[in-house]
């Protein structure tokens, strides 16, 4: 499926669904609970959010040391320390995106998540590839590669002329998966002058868009950063319409994106092209970091990079206050969601292809049954803290 930045798709299919933040459909913390139940959940959402940005800020700064290590004296020693670190920050990120969906500071009409996290890439608008070697920025001497100029250029003049973020860095890493097994096997001396044109363009390029992810991803922390004027203390003091939001991010989620947009668009397509993270084959990781972001929320608990544990007031609390035998039941259908997305076999392109009888396409499909059972059920949870008119069915 061809389509604008996830953000811009999420934003719309909030307003067509009707559940945006609008004035007339506010629920007061009144309605939904009582500030003293509700103000401990808000409070550790936002500590929740605050740590899992941390933790991926941090590993997104490796990546760019590793960024820059390379570019500086590449060789696949150091093409391989680069990818892996890439790795290692996306799984972090893909927890986060249970964050979203809401108009929050990353997605937002202003917010960075198009720079981020946009998908899918063409990648002859960055760079050469099969049967047009001397296509995209990196080839166009005339195009000056800084953030500013990526910024401004990024998903500009068409949904796929992708610029910046996740999958740009991934593209620039791993280069074209044209491999039926394994990921794209883009060679070190990409970026060694004497063997590729247009290497140090190429270097530069991938450094830009190290630095700007790490730019954007700051921006979002400092957004749910404690004790000051920001996003996160206007969210916190906001009670019931606060806890409409984190619903609708988990509700989008399950259902609209990752149940929708991730799994049965490149299932009913069966196109490489439809899955998000392409060149590396990390497409089943993003699936499960996902599916654990979603937990972590519903569960009010998340562990850090360095082990420690953090819990403490949580959704599955607040709706069992209300309806024990629920909050149970989504409790039990999170931890399958998690499960049946770590039993998929990578790569997830050759998950998806095949027919209804494959057994890779029967293992995704059961991810895309679970969820959508658990986005029912989290309007169930919704309904039994009094909040109605919510609706995050894909358009059809």
């Amino acid at each position: 499926m061809k389509r604008l930045g996830i953000a811009a798709v999420a934003f719309c299919l909030l307003a067509s669904h009707g559940v945006m933040a609008q004035p007339e459909r506010k629920v007061s913390a009144a309605q939904v609970t009582t500030g003293q139940e509700l103000a401990p959940v808000l409070s550790h959402y936002a500590v929740i959010v605050q740590a899992t940005y941390q933790d991926t800020l941090a590993a997104t700064l490796e990546l760019r040391r590793a960024v820059n290590a390379f570019v500086a004296a590449p060789s696949a020693a150091g093409l391989a320390t680069a990818r892996q670190a890439w790795l290692a920050a996306r799984e972090r990120y893909a927890l986060t995106e249970a964050f979203r969906f809401y108009a929050g500071p990353i997605d937002s009409g202003t917010g960075p998540e198009p720079r981020i996290n946009s998908w899918p890439v063409d990648e002859s608008f960055i760079d050469g590839i099969i049967g047009q070697p001397d296509a995209g920025l990196v080839n166009n001497r005339k195009f000056v590669i800084n953030k500013k100029t990526l910024a401004a250029i990024n998903v500009r003049d068409g949904e796929e002329n992708v610029a910046a973020g996740w999958h740009a860095i991934e593209f620039l890493l791993w280069g074209q998966d044209v491999s039926v097994s394994g990921p794209g096997e883009r060679p070190y001396t990409d970026y060694v002058a004497a063997k590729a044109p247009n290497a140090a363009r190429r270097g530069r390029y991938l450094q830009v868009a190290a630095d700007l992810l790490v730019d954007d991803l700051t921006h979002v922390l400092r957004a749910w950063a404690p004790n000051t004027a920001n996003y996160r203390r206007q969210f916190v003091r906001e009670g019931g319409e606060s806890l409409r939001r984190i619903i609708v991010g988990l509700g989008m989620l399950t259902r609209s994106e990752l149940a929708g947009e991730r799994l049965e668009v490149p299932l009913a397509s069966q196109d490489q092209e439809d899955e998000q993270s392409c060149f590396s084959d990390n497409t089943h990781r993003d699936i499960v970091g996902n599916a654990k972001g979603l937990q972590n929320v519903w569960l009010g608990r998340y562990t850090r990079l360095d082990g420690a544990r953090i819990e403490g007031a949580s959704l599955r609390e607040l709706v069992a206050s209300r309806a024990p035998a629920l909050a149970a039941q989504l409790t039990q259908r999170m931890e399958e969601s998690v499960a049946l997305a770590e039993a998929i076999v990578p790569p997830f392109d050759r998950e998806i292809v095949g027919d209804a009888s494959a057994a890779g396409r029967i293992r995704v499909r059961q991810v895309v049954d679970n969820l959508v059972r658990q986005a029912a059920e989290l309007l169930d949870a919704a309904r039994a803290l009094g909040m109605q008119r919510l609706n995050w069915a894909p358009k059809a």
